[in-house]
């Protein structure tokens, strides 16, 4: 497991493009990015920050109460040139368990090597997560110090 101090909201930022422009679709499934951390830990932040990498000129909130939102990605942007059709951003927070995720059409989401899902709280559902995610940890430190911890 690879780790990063960040030292603000910025450099979380930064660091969630980064980590978008490296990822690559999977063979035959989607690409998952699971996202853990407390309340407050900079989940959303990241994944705010990966859709604009993604091109993605929406508001980008926390799906909490809708569970999940999906946008539809251009073909290319001006950072990084997709190589997915959609982001798929899922709150898991009010999610009791693997089964409730198979309701937002999961099977279908999660076999499209086309889709990159970024969901937050994945330990509510983690039956559903498969092996090969790439799990990012963020743990709140000082003020708007956070440590991220991640790999697959």
């Amino acid at each position: 497991m690879l780790h990063r101090e960040i030292q603000n909201a910025d450099e979380m930022r930064l660091f969630a493009a980064e980590f978008t422009a490296a990822l690559a679709p999977g063979a035959s499934a989607a690409r998952v990015v699971a996202l853990s951390g407390e309340l407050g830990a900079g989940k959303t932040t990241f994944t705010q920050a990966a859709a604009k990498a993604l091109g993605v000129t929406d508001t980008v909130n926390s799906p909490t109460f809708v569970i999940q939102k999906i946008y539809k990605l251009p073909l290319d942007s001006a950072r990084v040139e997709n190589k997915f059709s959609r982001l798929i951003h899922i709150d898991a927070y009010r999610l009791k368990s693997a089964e409730e995720l198979q309701h937002l059409g999961w099977s279908e989401i999660v076999a499209d090597p086309a889709n990159l899902i970024i969901i937050e709280w994945p330990e509510h559902v983690e039956g559903a997560i498969p092996q090969d995610a790439h799990c990012i940890s963020i743990a709140i430190g000082e003020g708007e110090e956070r440590t991220v911890r991640y790999g697959n």
